[in-house]
């Protein structure tokens, strides 16, 4: 039998030929022994109605097996150009032949160099896609930490605004106008401070002399 690999058959039948071919080639087998016993049994009953007939059922089993042998080198001869016939012109496609699932390939045929330079740009394509994930996912950080800023500067200005409503209470009109008030005062009371530490010293240099 032909261990020519026909994968491209296998793919179109679903099996491969070389094993459809082996299974008729048993099915015919089997046919051609199931004859033999048919014959022998015939034979058999033949047999019985002459009584005075020397041959024995035990010499018919053996020309029965003789013949049986026979035959099936006979067969082995035919099915071997059977066989030829089945591969060659019933069960192999065509080189020229291209399954319906693979006239993708007639349209975009590539050779060897093409395709690695399509599985270069694939790959390059890959680390591009790669890096643009990192680079979103390094984006949702920094957009959690600017939530978080935002939370923190949300509760500065709520406490601006309850500085400047709590100015407005004591007559200020904005917090600009508290924190210049307060500086201005601020420094009137450093000079009064050093004005203080001034008379403290001489005061202390009049007890002194005397």
């Amino acid at each position: 039998m032909s261990v020519r690999p026909m994968a491209y058959e296998a793919q179109f039948f679903g099996f491969t030929p070389q094993t459809c071919v082996l299974r008729v080639y048993i099915a015919f087998q089997d046919y051609l022994f199931e004859i033999m016993l048919v014959v022998e049994s015939v034979i058999l009953k033949k047999l019985v109605t002459i009584p005075e007939s020397k041959i024995s059922p035990l010499q018919i089993r053996k020309c029965t097996e003789k013949f049986f042998a026979f035959m099936k080198k006979q067969f082995n001869k035919l099915f071997s150009n059977m066989e030829k016939v089945l591969l060659q012109l019933v069960l192999s496609i065509p080189p020229n032949v291209l399954l319906p699932e693979d006239k993708v390939h007639e349209q975009y045929c590539y050779s060897k160099e093409q395709f690695q330079v399509l599985q270069e740009e694939v790959q390059e394509l890959q680390r591009q896609c790669r890096a643009e994930a990192s680079a979103g996912q390094a984006l949702r950080a920094e957009l959690e930490e600017q939530k978080v800023v935002q939370a923190e500067l949300e509760k500065v200005l709520q406490w601006f605004a309850g500085l400047e409503s709590v100015c407005r209470e004591h007559g200020t009109s904005s917090v600009k106008e508290s924190f210049t008030f307060l500086t201005q005062n601020s420094k009137k009371l450093q000079d009064v401070l050093k004005d203080v530490e001034k008379k403290s010293k001489r005061v202390k240099k009049h007890h002194q002399l005397l």
